[in-house]
């Protein structure tokens, strides 16, 4: 398909326009009933299952969309993405965030490099630093072991690791391995959320993750002073460089800050701020907190998808189903809105985390050459844990308003975690 031609000026595009005529005529209820259907429409990977029989669709609208897909040139721009192409056309960058986690062994290249060995580097650096601090060999200034950790952040710093941070808390093992530790997230400029986060510590056992790729983010650096002058004010000013680190790209600026550019973790131009909890932003703090073992587990299994995603035909393969199926949500059925419904508690950070990652990404007016787009694009993300928004929201989708849901819950350690659309 030419650049210049758009999407919705192909004939599976349209293809699809004409079927939901047929779709309206059917009620989901009489698509439930069609048993072979039902069966049809779930997909398992790796202890995930996904159930979409609930979505107004039916096998025919799949093979439509996977038309669309095909026209879209779709498994080409994967490709392209895992071979390190430069499909970020707006910066000229690759977008690498599966080299994050990919086996030490992987080879994934960027501008003619393998950029593999450079994020282990960067992971071995931050196993080798949080082992010494967490075993104490690291102290503080005064002596004491770092027990506290408020990582600095905002966005894409903030809201991923925040999300994993949150799950783990459930995790036995990693419930062990945090045993005596304190990790908190401080996004939010307001004096409110710098008080409640140093609430109950005490510099001297406390250490500071300040997370700017390019340490001149406003908010970030704000929050950053304002814990510098906390620690030098109670410890003295040569303070700082045992009580703060940094995971940032600039170590002039790092440097100046008061941070030692020894005790700064790097991450690349690749790494998509929204992308980046398997960067040093989320890695660092979660394995401050957990031990790296614990956390290389997580990046095994983002690895597992990323393989799945790029290698299964996108009749089996989830992300792809739950892309098109959202495409088919929102440009076709004209459904502006998803809600994201966790029934695990752990998960309960998840919806704020897809906010970002799903609409900074896909809620775009224009296309990729600027021009403006007939059709809308990308869903207003929104959610609670199931069981609160059962007594709340839920009301309005009751009543009538038809709000496209995925309900995400874990049944039992081992179990798959079971996906449902509707």
């Amino acid at each position: 398909m030419a650049s210049s031609v758009l999407i919705s000026d192909t004939e599976p595009w349209k293809d699809l326009k004409a079927h939901v005529a047929d779709i309206n005529k059917t009620h989901l209820r009489d698509l439930m009933n069609d048993v072979k259907r039902s069966q049809l429409m779930t997909n398992e990977f790796d202890g995930i299952l996904l159930d979409y029989s609930r979505q107004r669709a039916t096998p025919e609208t799949l093979e439509k969309l996977f038309k669309l897909a095909e026209a879209a040139s779709l498994k080409e721009k994967i490709n392209r993405m895992f071979g390190g192409e430069h499909i970020n056309s707006t910066e000229n960058r690759s977008v690498l965030h599966v080299a994050l986690r990919a086996p030490r062994d992987a080879v994934i290249q960027s501008d003619g490099k393998n950029v593999v060995p450079d994020v282990w580097e960067v992971l071995d650096k931050i196993q080798k630093f949080s082992e010494s601090i967490r075993s104490g060999s690291w102290v503080g200034a005064t002596g004491k072991a770092l027990k506290d950790v408020i990582a600095v952040g905002i966005g894409g710093s903030f809201l991923g690791p925040l999300f994993v941070h949150t799950a783990l808390q459930t995790d036995p093992e990693a419930i062990e391995t945090a045993r005596g530790r304190q990790l908190h997230f401080l996004a939010n400029v307001d004096p409110i959320d710098v008080a409640r986060n140093i609430a109950g510590l005490n510099p001297e056992t406390t250490l500071v993750v300040v997370v700017s790729k390019t340490f001149t983010t406003a908010e970030t650096m704000l929050n950053a002073r304002t814990l510098r002058e906390w620690i030098s004010s109670s410890l003295g000013p040569d303070a700082v460089a045992k009580h703060m680190v940094a995971v940032s790209t600039n170590l002039t600026l790092v440097e100046k800050f008061g941070i030692d550019p020894n005790n700064a973790f790097a991450f690349w131009d690749w790494v998509g701020g929204r992308y980046s909890v398997c960067s040093a932003v989320g890695v660092l703090p979660l394995s401050l907190q957990y031990g790296f073992s614990v956390v290389e587990k997580f990046l095994k299994g983002a690895s597992s998808i990323d393989q799945h995603f790029c290698s299964t035909p996108f009749e089996k393969n989830i992300p792809v189903l739950l892309g098109l199926l959202s495409l088919w949500n929102v440009s076709f059925l004209g459904y502006p809105a998803r809600a994201i419904l966790p029934y695990s508690q752990a998960l309960e950070k998840f919806a704020p985390h897809i906010q970002q990652v799903s609409m900074e990404s896909n809620g775009k007016g224009v296309s990729i050459e600027g021009v403006i787009l007939p059709f809308e694009t990308g869903e207003i993300d929104f959610g609670e844990p199931g069981t609160n928004g059962q007594h709340s929201f839920y009301q309005l989708i009751h009543q009538g308003r038809v709000i496209p849901c995925d309900f995400i819950g874990v049944v039992k350690s081992q179990q798959p975690v079971y996906l449902k659309g509707t």
